[in-house]
């Protein structure tokens, strides 16, 4: 059997995680007499005797590359591997080709209720309404479709009108030997993480907002780390830009290791106000390491840390909340509620994705 996986668009972050781990799967997979063809863009994986590598880096350099691949290069690689079948990582299905096709949607800005205009982010409103009918229409004619949670199990059923039994739910797993957990002392509970890229989506404003609110009482001593660098974008330069008017006290480090963030999670609280995830990863790590967790009050969130004691959940745009929240922590009024339980076991366990295509 011949079974081709396509993931195009994944060069960092979330994207190229689940491809990462997919490709580690199909590599410690018993049955050697399937034949997996991965193609990527930039990505580097190693062959084997049964894993065949195509790399398209030129996808990348434009809208038109990626256009002209979908249309006319993938559907040609599907007849010249003679594909049984097909497992596409990149949201959409390969168009022109009349073999079983599996699916796995991991973007969530269709589905969720903030709406982007057209002025106000290009891009997002591409994704939102040009894109996310590609996915939907996708979701339609996929044999099958894989999520990585019930709430967007549910919005793709909705959205799609599809039966639930089309579309199962896998939560990202974390390969992760937990070291340390969340020591709860003077410094930790002052000091705040935020580990995000420079989407908008990401909402640092709200943060920055809260530290203006915290900044009305006096002299507070506490600070926040943002994994940027304060030029990624203009939005992030606006970030930076008012941090140094306003003296509030927000670092901006710069990209951190995973080992890096790990040791952050025990070292301090976890602010979570994005409003438009799948699932949140740092959700689930900064739990598996037992901290305090801010979060955005989303049915994601609520989802991941379902059951967990030290959470405190906020309105999404709700930075008075959230300063409160903060100066609780800081100011110990709110105290951290030792674990009587593993309560990260709580999130359900689920088959490999590769259970779902053999």
């Amino acid at each position: 059997m011949n079974i081709m996986v396509f993931d195009v668009p994944a060069i960092n972050g979330g994207a190229l995680s689940v491809l990462n781990d997919f490709y580690q799967e199909v590599a410690e997979y018993e049955d050697t007499n399937i034949n997996w063809i991965f193609v990527v863009s930039t990505p580097r994986l190693r062959e084997t005797e049964n894993i065949k590598v195509i790399r398209f880096p030129w996808i990348k350099k434009s809208w038109g590359h990626r256009l002209f691949f979908d249309q006319f290069i993938a559907p040609k690689l599907v007849k010249q591997y003679k594909v049984d079948k097909i497992f596409s990582l990149q949201n959409v299905i390969i168009p022109h080709v009349n073999c079983e096709q599996n699916l796995y949607v991991h973007q969530s800005l269709p589905f969720v209720d903030y709406k982007y205009s057209f002025r106000d982010n290009k891009l997002f409103w591409v994704y939102q309404n040009i894109i996310g009918r590609n996915i939907i229409n996708s979701i339609k004619k996929a044999k099958r479709v894989i999520v990585q949670t019930k709430w967007m199990k549910q919005a793709c059923m909705e959205k799609a009108q599809v039966d639930s039994g089309k579309i199962n739910v896998v939560p990202p797993t974390i390969n992760l030997e937990i070291k340390e957990r969340f020591n709860p002392n003077d410094e930790s509970l002052s000091t705040f993480f935020y580990p995000a890229n420079g989407s908008e989506y990401k909402n640092h404003q709200v943060i920055l907002e809260a530290c203006k609110e915290l900044s009305k009482i006096g002299e507070l001593k506490y600070k926040v780390i943002f994994t940027l660098n304060g030029n990624e974008n203009p939005y992030v330069a606006d970030l930076y830009s008012q941090v140094q008017k306003e003296q509030l006290p927000i670092y901006f480090e710069g990209s951190k290791t995973r080992e890096e963030v790990f040791d952050l999670f025990t070292k301090s609280i976890l602010i979570f106000p994005s409003f438009i995830e799948t699932y949140g990863l740092p959700l689930k790590e900064a739990r598996m390491h037992e901290g305090i967790i801010l979060a955005s009050d989303t049915p994601f969130a609520r989802e991941v840390l379902k059951g967990y004691a030290n959470v405190k959940f906020f309105e999404t745009f709700d930075s008075k909340k959230l300063s409160l929240l903060m100066y609780q922590y800081f100011s110990m009024k709110e105290l951290y509620k030792f674990q009587t339980e593993d309560n990260h076991h709580e999130i359900e366990h689920n088959r490999k994705l590769i259970t779902f295509l053999t």
